[in-house]
């Protein structure tokens, strides 16, 4: 994974790198997919809001979650055709973070 996330155009910064790569472990191979990415994300997320992320300590995790996001839908742009498909079902996912949270 850190071969991939080094390949990244502006390189992430080395701490970042890190954490992503400690959130990640065992999820994602060299060439991650995007499913790979959101997956790993979700998981830190759950965890996160389940420890609470209130504080400054939580930062670079927060940090490293974007950033798999984001990486994930880098990676899902390599294959244009399955986009629609993959935003949507990453919406949804995403989404279900919000529902024990009521605006």
């Amino acid at each position: 994974m850190s071969e991939w996330l080094r390949g990244r155009s502006p390189a992430p910064p080395s701490q970042l790198i890190g954490r992503i790569t400690e959130l990640a472990a065992g999820a994602i191979g060299p060439n991650p997919t995007p499913e790979q990415l959101l997956d790993a994300a979700e998981s830190a997320m759950a965890r996160l809001l389940r420890e609470g992320c209130l504080t400054r300590s939580s930062a670079l995790d927060l940090l490293a979650v974007d950033a798999l996001v984001t990486y994930a839908f880098e990676a899902a742009a390599e294959a244009p055709e399955l986009l629609d498909a993959r935003t949507q079902r990453a919406l949804v996912r995403l989404s279900a973070f919000a529902e024990p949270y009521p605006a």
